[in-house]
């Protein structure tokens, strides 16, 4: 199947029972890939947009190893991983 790999954070599918840690599917941006998942497990979006909307602050979206804004593109094959973000001292 092509399309875009996305690989979820274990912190996240404690949300979403059943969700698989990766998922493949069609988009040709970021904003249209959290759509796609979604879709799937309602209620994704809201985990990681904000309502201005943008990626939340303490969500992190990487396309190919380069951080990603809802606008970045996405190309079938890419690897896109979301990352929660790691606070401590």
């Amino acid at each position: 199947m092509s399309g875009v790999v996305v690989l979820l954070p274990p912190a996240l599918l404690r949300l979403f029972p059943g969700c698989a840690c990766e998922q493949v599917v069609s988009a040709s941006t970021v904003a249209e890939m959290v759509d796609a998942l979604d879709e799937r497990w309602p209620g994704m979006r809201d985990r990681l947009c904000d309502s201005t909307p943008s990626v939340r602050r303490h969500i992190n979206i990487f396309v190919e190893g380069r951080r990603a804004t809802l606008d970045t593109p996405v190309v079938s094959g890419a690897e896109v991983f979301v990352m929660t973000a790691i606070s401590g001292g």
